[in-house]
């Protein structure tokens, strides 16, 4: 396994994520806790989760089948560099996930931070979180609000680093401007949705997180399953998930499926599998740390540790670009 520093931190993580939504929702405990256990043996060290994850069936629950990982011992806790998320609201009242339903259960107040991570800690039956994140902007709370608890709880040992996930470039800026002037850490990693069709996080989010030093962690490397062969699962009889969400709508649209195509031939022209280019293509990618990968299988995770050692040659990059063309350098991706 290759490993790379967390951003400008000391931290030495693996060159994959391993990514537990799935873990509750979709996969049972049992299986999820044997998941963790390859992935450990392979080498990767770095596991992401939020305290949100498990939400169709319980708020909560993906952490807890963490914990309880842990729990079995053999050295498991103190070989992986554990992150969570916090943001969205927490009360099991039976309200849809998306939707607020009771007032300081969500966003990034010092009240909510503290209760979340008290509650987070709970769940993953351990002392500390190594990596916590903002899942997503509180455009309410002041960042002086934000940094105050969150020294608090570096303070307390209760967290060691403070992370974001889905901020803008400016965001990054924002947060870590104000960090400064507290001489505090500020943020060491932004976790974002970037791949080889979703690429405009190279506007903005890509160069602020360079310059300021921070790890980016890309989510969604497969865009929902739409880069991992999608059009040769549909003619196999489709999979879990080229039948919904992103690869579903991507492929009812002419002009993304006939993209799609030409990836899925260069990639077995060459004896690639589509989903394991997608993965090693962002390993190629400037200031990325590592991509995310949420397996609900062992031969997905397998797949996924194979993409780590794959080499992409110039002309096969170009040949991506090509197909996939990003939307270029800021400013002038929009302007003279």
């Amino acid at each position: 396994m290759k490993y790379t520093e967390l951003g400008r931190t000391g931290v030495r993580i693996a060159r994959v994520v391993l990514g537990t939504m799935n873990f509750g929702s979709y996969v049972p405990a049992e299986e999820s806790h044997a998941l963790m256990d390859t992935a450990l043996e392979a080498g990767v060290n770095f596991f992401d989760t939020a305290n949100i994850y498990g939400r169709d069936t319980h708020k909560g629950l993906t952490e807890e089948i963490v914990g309880e990982w842990f729990a079995k011992g053999g050295g498991r806790r103190d070989k992986v560099v554990l992150a969570t998320k916090l943001y969205g609201n927490m009360t099991n009242d039976g309200t849809p996930w998306q939707e607020q339903s009771w007032p300081n259960h969500d966003h990034l107040s010092a009240l909510n931070i503290r209760r979340e991570v008290e509650a987070s800690l709970r769940r993953l039956r351990t002392d500390h979180i190594d990596v916590y994140q903002f899942h997503h902007v509180d455009r309410a709370t002041p960042w002086e609000e934000i940094w105050q608890a969150i020294d608090v709880l570096v303070a307390q040992g209760k967290i060691l680093y403070a992370a974001s996930s889905n901020f803008a470039g400016w965001h990054l800026v924002q947060a870590n401007e104000a960090a400064a002037r507290r001489g505090s850490l500020g943020l060491v990693s932004e976790q974002c949705l970037y791949n080889l069709f979703e690429r405009r996080a190279e506007l903005d989010v890509l160069p602020a997180a360079q310059a300021y030093g921070l790890g980016v962690i890309p989510w969604s490397p497969l865009h929902q399953g739409l880069l991992g062969g999608a059009l040769r699962k549909e003619r196999e009889g489709g999979g879990a998930r080229t039948s919904a969400g992103r690869s579903q709508r991507g492929l009812a649209d002419p002009a993304v499926r006939t993209r799609v195509q030409a990836y899925e031939e260069l990639c077995a022209e060459h004896g690639f599998e589509p989903g394991e280019v997608a993965l090693a293509w962002l390993l190629t990618r400037p200031g990325v740390t590592a991509p995310i990968v949420g397996p609900r299988t062992p031969a997905h995770l397998t797949s996924a540790l194979r993409a780590t050692s794959l080499e992409l040659s110039a002309e096969f990059l170009a040949a991506l670009d090509a197909i996939f063309p990003g939307p270029g350098p800021a400013p002038e991706a929009f302007a003279w």
